[in-house]
């Protein structure tokens, strides 16, 4: 048995802001993808995703008994197939920000869950909230808490525009320009990030007015303004913006920032050569870059491994 292929994401923007009502960007990454499987004969990898998947069906038998109208499942199909062994086969990196998670909540709601949603019926805002709620839901098994956005990309495989957290809708992107010479990167920081510690951290400072009051005035102004730009296709103004959303991460979020990256981050805003900002919550994992000149944030950047995501 091997099921459908669940790719993963890239919140472009919004990492943070949205828990807060900023506007969001996020387009699926094809790059990386997994699927639901069963092996003769399972590596320990396979092994242990499997048991990972047996706490997790433990997890949604209880949640569906707490929450019946939110979603049903076909447990006894889901627990007899893990008994198989089946595993979450994914190439997705874990702790790098691009929803390793999400992907595999994508995967189990396709397969077990009863009356579902699909992407073929015409997709209102009531259904994809209601989507938005369930994959939340299932994905705070892995998270403590989630939007539901991660599963939501993958499920659905097409750009999502998060307007406010109840205001969501499939988004149409500008096509890329192929030989572009700006493009959005992954910049690979060698380490793992854990999601929970790092959104715990957020929450700690959102406890005080003045870090509260820069995510209002500055860090939600500028993602939204970045969110505008780049679905209107207008380059010149994007990276203005981007510019300043770097300057205020580099300035309020450096316990996301992995340490050895402050000064590299610092030089890409002194020498306008690439701007970077979070991927997903930090800590480690993938850093987004975006750049003008492909080739000048390569020469800075040439002791890193760069992913090229999309072209200007």
């Amino acid at each position: 048995m091997k099921g459908p292929l669940f790719y993963s994401k890239i919140l472009l923007f919004g990492e943070y802001g949205i828990i807060k009502d900023s506007k969001g960007l996020s387009i699926p990454y094809n790059f990386y993808n997994g699927a639901l499987k069963v092996d003769e004969d399972p590596s320990e990898a396979a092994q242990k995703s499997n048991r990972s998947l047996k706490r997790f069906a433990d997890y949604l038998e209880n949640l569906q008994k707490e929450k019946p109208e939110l979603v049903q499942f076909d447990l006894e199909d889901l627990k007899a197939d893990i008994e198989k062994g089946m595993y979450f086969d994914s190439s997705i990196p874990q702790g790098y920000g691009v929803g390793s998670s999400g992907a595999l909540v994508a995967a189990i709601y396709d397969e077990y869950a009863i009356d579902k949603i699909t992407v073929l019926e015409n997709l209102t805002r009531e259904k994809l909230l209601k989507l938005k709620k369930i994959f939340g839901e299932m994905e705070s098994f892995f998270h403590g808490k989630s939007s539901g956005l991660d599963p939501l990309n993958s499920y659905l495989s097409i750009p999502i525009l998060i307007n406010s957290q109840d205001n969501i809708e499939p988004a149409g992107i500008p096509s890329q320009t192929q030989n572009g010479k700006g493009a959005v990167f992954l910049l690979d920081s060698g380490s793992v990030g854990e999601t929970a510690p790092m959104v715990n951290i957020f929450m700690e400072n959102m406890k005080q007015e003045p870090f509260r009051k820069m995510l209002k005035d500055q860090f939600v102004k500028h993602t939204d303004a970045c969110v505008d730009d780049f679905l209107k296709g207008d380059v010149k103004s994007l990276f203005g913006n981007i510019k300043k959303l770097s300057h205020v991460v580099l300035d309020n979020f450096k316990p996301m920032i992995p340490a050895q990256f402050h000064k590299l981050w610092k030089n890409g805003i002194e020498t306008n050569d690439y701007y970077l900002k979070l991927c997903g919550s930090g800590g480690g994992g993938y850093i987004l870059g975006f750049t003008e000149d492909i080739e000048k944030a390569r020469k800075a950047l040439k002791d890193y491994r760069l992913e090229v995501v999309y072209n200007f």
